[in-house]
């Protein structure tokens, strides 16, 4: 660094933290160019070449992201590559492609013109619902409608990554593609001016494991290209012109992380037992079998959820029961001597399937998702319930039922699995008659009913995601309500309670497959609450498996006896923070 760097002074700024890390370089300031397209006049007689034109850059556009898409799926795994299902299916959008030729035909403009206006019209409206789902939606519009103009006039597609040396990227936004096109040797991290954690971009950090910032407004207008920047993916924190103090700390806390990481690669092939005994069974989660290598290598107890949903997207039919068999066979028998619970059809809400006929709704997230939508279309939910019951001979399998709202929907999935039962039987087919079904539980109906449900299943799994916003009312998308989104609110710690109680009241576990499960900060009040397993991303597993080692059990009980006596969830957290720290104080960011 030289002299006149150093006097420079030192500031700071601070956003959300997405992706863990520290980075020291250079910023590179990436604005998203827009173009500026006239509106030019087509003859009547031009309208089948603007079409085809149209036609021909749809085309384009979908190899350029089932490239990426590709790509990624080959760096960093199907799970993260699953991302540009929804980019895709905005190129095969007939209610949007339909609009853009009608406005060819009605205004007889050319169509990059026409496209431009339609997408803008199109991502307005989105804008303006009270949906997460389609908000999310607007990003992938906005990349994918800049993608098909650019192939419209001819000009390559923008990647954001254009230094020659090591750099940091700062921008308004990133879509999911540009972050996939990052040059992993160069781009050390990024700061975003909008975003959440749970953005789709948000996610892709993690995976390419670069720190990263978002929501840090108007940034890229406080730092200039070649400045020099330190980007902290642990507490958010961006410092300009850092000092030599501020370096020193800084190296010193690099060589600290690095250090938990090795402790953390050591204790893979232990078990996850609290202090005085009791064990916590860890799983991971999973969407597709070439994941199986991560949650062996992480220290996982096999799989305690397979999202099946990922291989019905992005294709033009839905998987037959062959293929399907196939893909649950090799994870149990990659997973053996542990179990791989299958979570069966979740579609609907943030998931659509262009495999799958479905109608639009107003709410997808409270209309005919999941179990809903599987017991309304019972050929495609019995394709795959005798799919998961022939690959079960393995005796390892699972099957798990979503977004059960009571008894009737529970007894009537169970109806169509002794169907097919039935059906194997007859025909000869091996399948393990005697495959164990649970259910997930989160709304706040199947909490209340959990002693009933708890007789007909023979363990239960908690979606605390759904479950949180479902119980207060709470769209975590929102900006202007996502701070209501709680885990500690006092409802959900007695709604986990009243689950855990129900369910060993029938002799039957509870476990924790949703974002709960990752956080080592609540760890102590989910092992106080008598929770028996805990589901996260693999690369989670080694972070909790030391913090559940680290616990106490007994003292995990009191503290939240505490806990379900106060009234704030600020206490509570307090409280769960304070033991997480004073046990494991290295762990946390």
């Amino acid at each position: 660094m030289s002299d006149v760097d150093n006097v420079k002074s030192e500031k700071r700024f601070v956003g959300i933290p997405v992706s863990q890390g520290i980075a020291h370089f250079q910023a590179l300031v990436h604005f998203t160019e827009e173009e500026d397209l006239l509106p030019q006049k087509v003859s009547a007689a031009g309208i089948p070449l603007e079409i085809a034109r149209l036609e021909a850059a749809l085309i384009a556009t979908r190899i350029e992201l089932l490239e990426i898409q590709q790509k990624i799926a080959s760096a960093i795994g199907a799970q993260d590559a699953s991302i540009f299902d929804a980019h895709l299916l905005v190129v095969e959008d007939r209610t949007l492609i339909d609009e853009v030729l009608r406005g060819l035909e009605r205004d007889r403009l050319c169509v990059e013109y026409v496209f431009q206006e339609v997408a803008r019209k199109y991502c307005a409206t989105l804008e303006a619902i009270d949906d997460p789902y389609l908000r999310e939606r607007v990003v992938d519009i906005e990349d994918v409608a800049r993608r098909v103009i650019r192939h419209l006039i001819g000009k390559a597609s923008q990647n954001p990554a254009t230094l020659a040396q090591s750099h940091i990227i700062v921008a308004h936004n990133l879509t999911p593609s540009d972050t996939a096109q990052l040059n992993r040797s160069l781009v050390h991290g990024f700061v975003t001016e909008i975003g959440s954690k749970t953005s789709h971009t948000a996610i892709m950090a993690r995976s390419l494991e670069i720190p990263a910032i978002v929501g840090m407004q108007g940034i890229c207008h406080q730092i200039q290209t070649g400045d020099n920047i330190l980007i902290d993916g642990y507490s958010g924190l961006l410092i300009l012109n850092p000092s030599t103090g501020t370096l020193l700390e800084y190296e010193r806390l690099s060589r600290e992380k690095a250090q938990v990481v090795e402790r953390l690669r050591l204790i893979r092939e232990t078990a996850s037992t609290t202090r005085d005994g009791r064990h916590i069974v860890l799983s991971a989660n999973i969407d597709l079998p070439d994941e199986m290598s991560d949650v062996a290598a992480n220290g996982a107890e096999g799989i305690g959820l397979f999202r099946t949903e990922f291989l019905y997207l992005n294709r033009a039919t839905p998987p037959g029961e062959e293929e399907q068999f196939e893909h649950y066979r090799r994870a149990a028998e990659q997973a053996l001597p542990h179990s791989v619970i299958i979570r069966t059809l979740d579609i609907g809400g943030d998931k659509i399937a262009s495999s799958l006929e479905s109608r639009e709704e107003e709410n997808p997230f409270l209309g005919c998702r999941a179990i809903r939508f599987c017991l309304e279309n019972p050929h495609i939910f019995k394709t795959q319930l005798r799919a998961i019951l022939r690959a079960a001979t393995t005796n390892n399998i699972r099957i798990m039922y979503p977004m059960i709202s009571g008894l009737e929907e529970l007894r009537q999935a169970n109806s169509i699995l002794e169907q097919c039962k039935q059906e194997l039987a007859a025909a000869g087919i091996a399948f393990n008659p005697w495959i164990e079904v649970g259910i997930m539980i989160e709304t706040p109906s199947a909490v209340l009913v959990a002693d009933h449900l708890a007789r007909d299943v023979r363990f239960f799994s908690i979606g605390t995601n759904d479950l949180i916003q479902y119980s207060i009312a709470v769209d975590r998308l929102n900006d202007r309500i996502a701070h209501l989104y709680n885990p500690t609110h006092p409802c959900i710690l007695r709604m986990i309670k009243m689950v855990v109680e129900s369910g060993k009241a029938q002799g039957i576990w509870t476990g924790i497959c949703g974002e709960m499960a990752s956080d080592i900060l609540l760890t102590p009040l989910l092992i106080g609450l008598g929770v028996e397993e805990l589901s996260a991303t693999s690369a989670m597993v080694p972070r909790i498996k030391k913090a559940v080692q680290s616990l106490d059990a007994v003292e995990c009980g009191q503290l939240t006896s505490k806990a379900l006596d106060l009234d704030d969830s600020s206490a509570i957290l307090e409280l769960s923070r304070s033991m997480a720290f004073a046990n494991y104080a290295d762990l946390m960011d």
